[in-house]
């Protein structure tokens, strides 16, 4: 979905027939230049942010190594990072006003000023979320089961139809609906109301309703398991407890809660995006202004922006991984049997 189909339908409205509307009109065009231009440049700013915080949360997963435990994750933050570079690139296209005419401007209209790859990799990152919690949910409910049956070539299968089915969904819907009037984009335009009003209940029912009652069955079950493991290891610990156990029961748990705020961020984030929807499907009579449409997709495009600094703060390993980049290096000391800590920074 693109915010060009309200911007160019609400720029050619209906003509005024006094100068004192005529000079109002013109006001408001100038307002609403500006108010595009500007959403335009914040957009282009979270698009620079979000990718090189993606990037460097790619980069604390291999260093640290998880990304070979932890394929969907790695998978979550690529998906997320090539969101990111095309929200930069299609923003930045944007800025320079490039005019949309010959096959060059269709091309730009169906690919950047649709932000086709944008939604490819936000649809993928919903679908690889979903993959997410069925696989936490399998290994943690089902654990016996999925220590049998769960193989590699099934995480490494779920990971790339997160890729494809996007690709091709998006691709196929905006070829379909796309169309360039006298050097402007509209997006998502050719549409039969009927085909719209589907489309949209099938769109907010897969990538919304049922994505979000996975996310919360598959947590819920997952932390009533835990709390009962917790309650048994408590009745049983002994002092010579398997550290190396308890070490992967901590990473598997940083892992749960990392992914529960990423699914919680998701389910606020993208909750708007999806009511603004249906609302000119509903009642088409309903105007919708560029101010109304920006602030959900703002919301939408923040979830690339957040969703880094989740993995940075909550994902132990990532976390590790990233503060070894800082040049300031934690030296232990234990002189006399007490613990002494002593930051050793280099100039």
């Amino acid at each position: 979905m693109s915010e060009e189909t309200l911007t160019t339908s609400h720029l050619t409205g209906a003509e005024t027939t006094t100068e004192v509307t005529q000079i109002t009109s013109e006001y408001s065009m100038m307002s609403l230049s500006s108010l595009i231009v500007y959403f335009h440049g914040v957009v282009l700013v979270i698009g620079i942010v979000g990718t090189a915080a993606n990037a460097l949360i790619l980069y604390g997963l291999v260093a640290s190594k998880e990304h070979k435990k932890q394929v969907l994750i790695f998978n979550q933050n690529a998906l997320d990072l090539f969101t990111g570079i095309f929200l930069m690139i299609g923003y930045a296209v944007r800025l320079c006003n490039i005019p949309l005419t010959g096959l060059l401007g269709y091309w730009l209209c169906m690919t950047l000023y649709c932000d086709v790859f944008v939604w490819t990799g936000m649809a993928g990152s919903t679908i690889n979320l979903a993959s997410i919690t069925v696989e936490r949910y399998l290994k943690v409910v089902h654990a016996v089961w999925s220590k049998k049956k769960l193989r590699n070539w099934m995480i490494y299968s779920a990971a790339a139809f997160a890729w494809i089915f996007s690709a091709i969904y998006n691709f196929a819907l905006v070829s379909m609906t796309v169309i360039v009037i006298d050097g402007t984009c509209f997006a998502y335009y050719i549409w039969q109301d009927m085909a719209r009003l589907i489309h949209n209940i099938w769109y907010s029912m897969s990538f919304y309703v049922i994505i979000l009652l996975i996310f919360i069955f598959g947590y819920w079950r997952i932390l009533v398991v835990i709390r009962r493991q917790a309650r048994v290891m408590a009745g049983h610990s002994a002092p010579g407890s398997s550290t190396v156990q308890t070490q992967s029961s901590h990473i598997e748990t940083t892992v749960i809660k990392t992914m529960i705020l990423v699914s919680a961020l998701f389910a606020i984030t993208q909750l708007p995006i999806h009511i603004l929807t249906f609302i000119p499907t509903l009642d088409p009579n309903i105007p919708l202004y560029e101010v109304t449409y920006y602030g959900p997709l703002f919301l939408a495009y923040v979830y690339i922006f957040i969703n880094p600094f989740i993995y940075a703060i909550k994902f132990d390993p990532v976390k590790q991984a990233l503060l070894r980049l800082i040049p300031c290096k934690k030296i232990s000391n234990q002189p006399n049997n007490t613990n002494t800590s002593l930051h050793r920074c280099s100039t």
